[in-house]
Order: structure tokens, then C-alpha cells, then sequence
């Protein structure tokens, strides 16, 4: 079972044709799923159109009636997906932005070579769309988020795509006191990748081409962003992973 976990906040815009197009994915692909979404608050009509596409999904939504931050709705469907899998170590969560950033397309490439052994597999943006000041802002991401995160060999973390095995996500929990992320907003999906790394076995970066259709529902402040993963990079102390990021076979 893959459990693909969207955290959601005012994606009224983008949120039903992420999930129609998430529908058609898995409609041609054999692979169990079940979306689990976290209403984040939502003041638009978010909330009505997962309303609509939960009759026709096989998924479940829960709703905060106010905003608590990315990383803990994530938290709350990892959780979630941890209480309903019977496979921890067949079962894995995957992560995607809600703001339809990437086509769910993106999540037959994470599964992939989820199968082929990968513990954790983090998806690498190819950019595409972005603003002059967030594309620096990835290509500078790993220097910014040292000492605290460091990630040999990864060249993009802050895409918010990844596929991690439920057994890792469940190790990393059991050795944490409290909640599983100290950041939030775009500095947690670092910290997310960064922690299950920890715990993996094998760890895979593969690339994830971004959907340039001008749906997306928010912008983003690129020198908030860099000040953000530059105060992560000195609170947060996570040790470098045991093993090496594997990355495709150029032909």
C-alpha cells in the first residue's frame, strides 16, 4: 500500500486537479494507494472540493479548524498511515505539494525504485517555472542547511516529493521524543528526508520534472525562504546518513 499524504492550506485553485489527475495515475499503475489529506485550516473553498472528491476516492481527510503548520499535518498522516498498516516494511508514505508544483506522475518514478530496495527516494526538481531567486535558493539549499542537515550528494531537498518506507518512518519516530519535525514550512521537507535517511537501508534521489502550468496557489519569498533554511541548518543537529544517495544510471 502507498499512503500519499497531502497537507493542504488554501489550494482551493489546485487541490481537485491534483487529485483527479492522481486518480487517473494509480488507474493505470497496480499498486494499492490511499490518499490521506490534512485540511490545514483552509478559509477558501479547499474544504469543499475534498468534500466532493472524498466520495470518489479512496481516501480520507481530516480538517484542523485552524492553521498548525505543514509539518504537523504531515506528522499527523504519517501517524495516521502507521495506525492503518498492517506492512510497515511493504507499505511507504509518499509526500506531494498541493499546490499541483508536480504532476502525480512524479510518484510512479518514487515508486519505482521504491521496489527496487530504496528505503527512502526523494524526488530532485528540475527548477522549471521557478523565479530567478528560488532557483538559487535550491542550488544553495544543501550549504545553507549545513552543519545541522547534511545530505552527501543531494543535490535538490527542498521539493517536498518523496516516498518513504513506513518501517524507516516508524524507527525515526521511535527515536524522537516528542513530535517528528522541529521546522516547518519548507525547511521540514528537508527535515523529513534528512531524518528517514538516518534510518534507511538505501536511499535513492530521483529526478521529478515540474509542472509548469501556472496553477499554483501560492508564490513564495525567496530570501524568506534562505533565511529559514539557514536558521534550520544551525538549530537543528542531524547526523549525515550511513550510506550513500543513489541516483539513475545515465544511459
Amino acid at each position: 500500500m502507498i499512503y500519499v499524504c497531502i497537507a493542504t492550506h488554501n489550494d482551493a485553485p489546485t487541490i481537485g486537479v491534483l487529485l483527479w489527475k492522481l486518480r487517473k495515475v494509480f488507474a493505470e499503475f497496480p499498486r494499492e494507494y490511499h490518499i490521506l489529506v490534512a485540511d490545514d485550516g483552509s478559509t477558501d473553498g479547499t474544504g469543499d472540493t475534498l468534500e466532493m472528491y472524498q466520495q470518489a476516492l479512496p481516501m480520507t481527510l481530516t480538517r484542523s479548524p485552524t492553521p498548525c503548520g505543514r509539518a504537523a499535518s504531515l506528522e499527523s498522516l504519517f501517524r495516521d498511515a502507521l495506525d492503518r498498516s498492517d506492512r510497515p516494511r511493504r507499505d511507504g508514505v509518499a509526500t506531494l505539494p498541493a499546490d499541483f508544483s508536480f504532476s502525480p506522475a512524479v510518484v510512479l518514478d518514487l515508486i519505482k525504485r521504491f521496489e527496487s530496495g530504496a528505503d527512502v527516494v526523494i524526488g530532485e526538481s528540475d527548477l522549471a517555472g521557478e523565479s530567478l531567486g528560488m532557483r538559487l535558493v535550491h542550488r544553495w539549499a544543501p550549504r545553507l542547511l549545513r552543519p545541522g542537515i547534511q545530505l552527501p550528494g543531494l543535490r535538490d531537498p527542498l521539493s517536498g516529493v518523496a516516498l518513504i518506507r513506513l518501517v524507516t518512518l516508524k524507527n525515526v519516530l521511535a527515536d524522537r521524543h516528542g513530535g517528528l519535525l522541529e521546522t516547518d514550512g519548507v525547511s521540514a521537507h528537508a527535515e523529513l528526508v534528512a531524518r528517514a535517511a538516518t534510518q534507511a537501508r538505501q536511499i535513492a534521489a530521483v529526478p521529478v520534472g515540474r509542472h509548469v502550468n501556472g496553477l499554483r496557489s501560492h508564490s513564495t519569498d525567496a530570501l524568506g525562504t534562505a533565511m529559514a533554511l539557514f536558521r534550520a541548518g544551525r538549530r537543528l543537529e542531524i547526523p549525515a546518513p550511513s550510506v550513500p544517495i543513489q541516483r539513475p544510471v545515465s544511459p
